[in-house]
């Protein structure tokens, strides 16, 4: 499909690489891990591998590795399956306010159905937290804590280092959304001792459909999916071993590409950001200067919607955000930038563009030329 694609925070492409190494187990390849004949055993080694590829880009024991069906599930797992295990009187959950829904909602739920008090965690102007706020927040009642290592809509990347530290010791669990840091900045379990981290094949190259929850040792889940012993009796299902298979290689690859990658990145969204401060008046930057992600860039542009401005790209094919792909189609504006003080007119001002492994100079030339004739016809009709 021809075009420019600068959204690869909603989904990526398929590397060739990772389409290569899951092919056989969509032909030739297909039995079932479960199963004790040569068939089963062959595709159970296959996840196996594909699971230490995992546990090496987090630097964690393969054990400590869940399959799943994606990010969202292993938030869900992380939040539900820690707070149903907990065996104290421990009834209480933070949450950052610029969560992903996949928190969000989740934690919502244990709200109204379980009775857990859902403490909300604010952010500054730049949507990152204050450890200092945070440590105000625990108490001896506390269960668990969820901020996310790096924002979906701003990228801004959240201190978690001392964040788990100081969960460490109250003696509460700390989980952190690592799906969109993920095969893009250093992700170390060793190092920082978080109690559960969530990933998801399709942001970095694998497949729709596959993700991980890692559940360091001695943490303690009940499963929310039921019906089988499959991933130590903690994630029920037959496994999707063509997608395992694709995100252990997709994995791999990042473990070892990550800091060039970063490197470009960084470099053409920088090019593309001082671009389009030049070129359209009336522009800022969304998050942090420096804290976040290499490859993503949130403006808002004064006088115009978001959402306009995506769809007068797209019939430029150019493939771009106004938000988080899971929220596309609401009306409302983005609850991260509302968290961050923004008001609603400014915040549906919004424009996201993630950068990746296919992104050139010249497409980012091409958004340059393109974006600042657009944006003035669309305030002229604003105004008219």
């Amino acid at each position: 499909m021809p075009g420019i694609y600068l959204d690869h925070s909603a989904t990526t492409p398929v590397r060739e690489e990772v389409f290569a190494a899951m092919e056989p187990y969509l032909r030739t390849h297909f039995g079932n891990p479960g199963s004790i004949h040569r068939f089963g055993r062959e595709t159970r080694r296959t996840v196996d591998d594909a699971r230490e590829q995992v546990a090496a880009l987090i630097h964690a024991d393969p054990r400590e590795i869940v399959f799943t069906s994606g990010g969202t599930e292993a938030d869900n797992l992380a939040l539900r399956g820690t707070v149903a295990a907990c065996k104290t009187k421990r009834r209480k959950v933070i949450v950052s306010s610029v969560e992903h829904h996949a928190v969000l909602q989740p934690a919502e739920y244990l709200s109204k159905t379980d009775g857990i008090e859902v403490r909300v965690l604010g952010v500054d102007a730049e949507g990152l937290v204050d450890v200092d706020e945070l440590a105000s927040l625990i108490d001896e009642e506390t269960a668990l804590v969820s901020v996310m290592h790096a924002n979906n809509e701003t990228g801004a990347i959240q201190p978690i280092e001392p964040i788990a530290s100081l969960c460490a010791q109250h003696g509460v669990h700390f989980h952190t959304d690592a799906v969109q840091s993920a095969g893009k900045i250093l992700l170390d379990v060793r190092a920082t001792p978080v109690s559960l981290l969530a990933l998801s094949g399709h942001k970095l190259y694998a497949p729709k459909g596959v993700g991980a929850c890692y559940v360091r040792k001695g943490v303690d889940i009940v499963a929310q999916m039921l019906g089988g012993f499959q991933e130590r009796e903690r994630r029920a299902g037959t496994e999707n071993v063509a997608g395992i298979v694709g995100f252990g290689k997709a994995c791999e690859l990042a473990r070892r590409e990550w800091q060039p990658m970063a490197a470009r990145t960084s470099r053409l969204r920088d090019a593309l950001q001082a671009g389009i401060l030049e070129r359209i008046p009336d522009t800022y930057v969304n998050g942090p200067s420096v804290k976040r992600l290499p490859n993503l860039l949130n403006v808002g542009i004064s006088g115009v919607e978001g959402e306009s401005v995506v769809l007068g790209l797209d019939v430029e094919k150019i493939a771009v955000s106004s938000g988080a792909a899971c929220t596309s189609g609401s009306l409302e504006p983005s609850h991260v930038l509302l968290a961050m003080g923004q008001s609603h007119a400014r915040a549906q001002s919004a424009m996201r563009f993630s950068l990746g492994i296919g992104t050139t100079e010249a497409e980012i030339d091409c958004v340059l030329e393109v974006l600042p004739p657009l944006v003035e016809r669309l305030r002229a009709g604003a105004r008219t």
